[in-house]
C-alpha cells in the first residue's frame, strides 16, 4: 500500500465530508495504492452511501469537486461498487483501503 495518498486528507475533514454526504464507507483504490502513484495521479475513491441516499450524477460531480479541494486540487473520481465493471468489481473491493466507515 502507498500511504502517501491516504495522508493527503485530514481525518476530521474526511469524516465531516462523509457524514455530510451520507457516505457509510469510503475506500481508496487504483493507482493511489501502488508505487506508480505520483503528483499527477488522480485519486480513485469507492463510496457506499446510506440506504436511500445515493445521489444523482450532478451531486456526485459536486462531491468530486468538494473532495478535490480537500486534496489541494488533485482530480478525484468517486465510484460506487455498481459503477465498477462486474468483471473486476470483486478485485477492486478486495484490494481497496478503507479510509472511512460509519461506526
Amino acid at each position: 500500500m502507498n500511504s502517501k495518498s491516504i495522508d493527503l486528507i485530514p481525518n476530521k475533514k474526511l469524516t465531516k465530508f462523509c457524514k455530510d454526504n451520507h457516505i457509510k464507507k469510503m475506500s481508496l483504490f487504483g493507482s493511489a495504492l501502488t508505487d506508480s502513484f505520483n503528483s499527477e495521479s488522480d485519486i480513485d475513491l469507492l463510496v457506499e452511501f446510506e440506504e436511500g441516499q445515493t445521489p444523482g450524477i450532478f451531486k456526485i460531480l459536486e462531491m468530486e469537486e468538494e473532495i478535490s479541494s480537500l486534496l489541494e486540487g488533485r482530480k478525484v473520481d468517486l465510484r460506487t461498487p455498481k459503477d465498477i465493471s462486474r468483471y473486476f468489481r470483486v478485485q477492486v473491493i478486495e484490494s481497496s483501503e478503507v479510509l472511512y466507515a460509519q461506526s
